[in-house]
C-alpha cells in the first residue's frame, strides 16, 4: 500500500459525513451557533417532504464580509488560536458546521446586525454565488434545502421522520434547560407542534417540558462554589423533584448540563443514584437537572465527537458537592419547604391507604435528648393522634399529617446504615429447611450460622436491632430471602418501626417527629413511599371561601 493524500473533495465529504447525518444533526449545530449569537427568540421550521428546515434567530447577526466567509471550511469567530481552546466559552467554535451543511444541501443565509443593512448569499456546493441586500430585522436566517439531495443513500438510512422529530423535541428540550432565557418554537410544514416560553425560572419551563409536572414538585437551587485549584467562581444550578412528589417509570429525565449543554456524564450520574437510593419506589427514577457553569479549563470536549460527553477536572470534589446539596434539598427547612399548593376539594386530598392491621410492639425505642444541631429546621407541634396511624402536627402555615409507621421506618433505616451491628446470643435461634441461597444470603449479612443437623440450621448471631423481638424467626426467614446489606436493613427498619394501630402519648409522637425531621431524606420511606401531607392554611382559606372576608370577618 502507498499512503497518499486525500483530494480536497474527498476530505470535505468526511468532514460533513462525521457532523452531519440527519435533520436532527442540522438543527443542532444551527440553533447552537444561534444561543453564541446570544439569541433570546429561535424558530425552526421543518418540511420533511422536501428534506429542508430553517432556523430563524434574533441574534447579533453577522455583516457582509462575515456571511461571505461563513461556509468555508474551519471559519469561525469563537477561537483564533490553539490558547483558545482552553478556554471555550461557546457551545460551536471548530468551524466546522455551515461548510459541511453546505457540502450537503443547498444553503441560504439571511442576516443583519444592528444600525446596517441586511445581506442575503446563495450557495452553490460551498461557494457563494449570489450576495445581495436584503430587509431583515436583526439576527440571521439560515435556509437548507434539499438536504443529502447529493447523496440518497443517507436519506435512506435515515430514521423515519417521527424518531427525528421525537429527537429534536428532546433536543430542544435539553438546550433550554440550559438557556432558560431563550423562547423556542418547533414547526413541520408550518404548524406549530412544541413551543416554549423562555422566563428564566426553570421551575416554570419544566412543566412545559412534561405536563404531568407541576412547578409545585419541583425545587430549585443555586449554589456559588470556589473552584479547586482555580482562581474563580462556579455555579452549580439544581432543579429536583421531590420523590414524594413525582418520579419516571424511566431514566430519561436524569439531565447533567455542562458550560450550556446536556452531556453524559457517568461518574455524576451515579452520585444522582446514590443520593436518591431509597427515596422512590421500586423501579422508579428521579427527575432532576443539573447545571455546572465552571472555567472551561476544567472540562475537556474531546471525549465525543458530538461533544456528547465530557471530562472533568476534579471529579471527586464536584461529586461530593453534588451529593451535598441534592441532600440539603431533601432536608425539611424552611427555605426549601414549598407552601405552593394547588386548590384541591379535602376529599381528594385524603387518599391515604389505611392499614387496617393492629400491631403491638413493647419497648418502643425513643430517643428523648434534644439535638441541638439545624436550627433551621421547621418547627412543628403534634397536637393528635388520628385512628392510631396519623400524627397530626401544627406547622406555622397550615397542618400536617404524618404517617407514624413510615416516618419511624425512615428514622430507623439511617440509624441502621449509620450504626450496623452485630450482636451474639446467649440461645441460638434454629431454622430448618433453608436453602443453600438462604443460608449464603444470610452469612452475606455477617451473621453466624453454622449447620446443626439434617435440614436444621443455627444462627448465633443477629442484627441488634432484632434482639428481644417475638418476632425475631419470622425476621431471619424474611431476611435470607434477602441478598444485600441494604435490603437487610430496609427490612428490619420496616418490621421494627411502630406499626399502624399503636397508640402513641403525645411526648411519644413529637419524639418522632423531631427525629424525623433530621433524616436526611424525610419525605419518603425507604420504599418511596411519601411521608406526610401537608394542608396549608392557603388552601384550607380557599376551601372554606374565607380567603376574601378573613380580614373584614375577624376586625382587621
Amino acid at each position: 500500500m502507498i499512503i497518499k493524500k486525500l483530494p480536497d473533495n474527498v476530505i470535505k465529504l468526511i468532514a460533513a459525513g462525521e457532523v452531519i447525518d440527519s435533520f436532527t444533526a442540522v438543527v443542532r449545530e444551527l440553533v447552537e451557533n444561534s444561543l453564541d449569537a446570544k439569541a433570546s427568540r429561535i424558530v425552526i421550521s421543518l418540511y420533511p417532504e422536501s428534506w429542508s428546515l430553517q432556523v430563524a434567530d434574533n441574534g447579533e447577526g453577522m455583516e457582509e464580509e462575515d456571511l461571505l466567509i461563513a461556509i468555508q471550511p474551519h471559519t469561525t469567530s469563537k477561537i483564533t488560536s490553539t490558547d483558545d481552546l482552553s478556554k471555550i466559552q461557546t457551545l460551536g467554535f471548530r468551524g466546522e458546521a455551515l461548510h459541511s451543511i453546505a457540502q450537503l444541501a443547498d444553503v441560504n443565509i439571511t442576516s443583519r446586525v444592528k444600525d446596517s443593512c441586511g445581506w442575503e448569499i446563495i450557495t452553490e456546493k460551498t461557494e457563494v454565488t449570489k450576495c445581495y441586500p436584503k430587509a431583515i430585522a436583526v439576527g440571521t436566517i439560515i435556509n437548507v434545502s434539499n438536504l443529502f439531495g447529493n447523496i440518497p443513500l443517507r436519506r435512506q438510512v435515515n430514521p423515519e421522520f417521527k424518531k427525528q422529530l421525537k429527537s429534536i423535541q428532546i433536543l430542544i428540550s435539553e438546550l433550554a434547560l440550559c438557556h432558560p432565557l431563550v423562547t423556542w418554537q418547533l414547526l413541520v410544514d408550518d404548524k406549530i407542534i412544541f413551543s416554549i416560553s423562555g422566563n428564566n425560572n426553570l421551575t416554570k419551563i419544566f412543566p412545559q417540558l412534561l405536563k404531568t409536572v407541576k412547578y409545585s414538585d419541583l425545587e430549585e437551587r443555586d449554589i456559588t462554589i470556589n473552584t479547586p485549584s482555580e482562581n474563580s467562581l462556579s455555579y452549580l444550578k439544581l432543579l429536583v423533584g421531590m420523590p414524594d412528589r413525582i418520579s419516571r417509570p424511566r431514566n430519561d429525565w436524569v439531565k447533567i448540563g455542562v458550560n450550556g449543554r446536556v452531556v453524559k456524564c457517568a461518574e455524576l450520574e451515579s452520585v444522582i443514584y446514590s443520593t436518591f437510593h431509597r427515596t422512590l419506589e421500586r423501579d422508579r427514577y428521579p427527575l432532576i437537572f443539573v447545571h455546572l457553569q465552571t472555567s472551561p479549563r476544567q472540562i475537556d470536549w474531546n471525549r465525543h465527537p458530538a461533544k456528547a460527553e465530557i471530562y472533568l477536572d476534579n471529579l471527586t470534589f464536584w461529586q461530593e458537592k453534588l451529593r451535598e446539596n441534592i441532600e440539603e434539598i431533601f432536608r425539611l427547612t424552611d427555605n426549601n419547604l414549598s407552601t405552593k399548593f394547588e386548590n384541591k376539594r379535602v376529599e381528594n386530598i385524603f387518599k391515604v391507604a389505611e392499614n387496617k392491621a393492629v400491631y403491638h410492639v413493647d419497648n418502643l425505642p425513643i430517643n428523648r435528648e434534644e439535638n441541638k444541631d439545624n436550627l433551621g429546621l421547621i418547627h412543628l407541634q403534634v397536637i393528635a393522634q388520628a385512628r392510631n396511624t396519623y400524627i397530626l402536627a401544627e406547622h406555622s402555615e397550615g397542618i400536617w399529617l404524618i404517617e407514624q409507621h413510615i416516618a419511624h421506618e425512615r428514622i430507623l433505616y439511617e440509624q441502621l446504615k449509620n450504626q450496623w451491628e452485630i450482636v451474639a446470643l446467649e440461645t441460638p435461634i434454629i431454622l430448618n429447611k433453608l436453602l443453600s441461597k438462604q443460608v449464603e444470603n444470610l452469612t452475606n449479612l455477617n451473621l453466624e450460622i453454622d449447620c446443626f443437623g439434617e435440614d436444621l440450621w443455627a444462627i448465633r448471631s443477629i442484627p441488634k436491632m432484632l434482639l428481644n423481638r417475638e418476632d425475631c424467626l419470622d425476621a431471619l426467614i424474611e431476611l435470607s430471602w434477602g441478598g444485600d446489606l441494604d435490603s437487610a436493613q430496609v427490612s428490619i427498619a420496616c418490621r421494627t418501626a411502630i406499626r399502624n394501630g399503636t397508640q402513641l402519648t403525645i411526648a411519644q409522637m413529637q419524639n418522632i417527629v423531631d427525629e424525623w425531621k433530621m433524616t436526611k431524606n424525610p419525605h419518603t420511606c425507604p420504599h418511596g413511599r411519601p411521608i406526610y401531607l401537608s394542608l396549608e392554611e392557603s388552601s384550607l382559606y380557599r376551601f372554606f371561601r374565607r380567603h376574601w372576608v378573613l380580614g373584614k370577618s375577624h376586625g382587621i
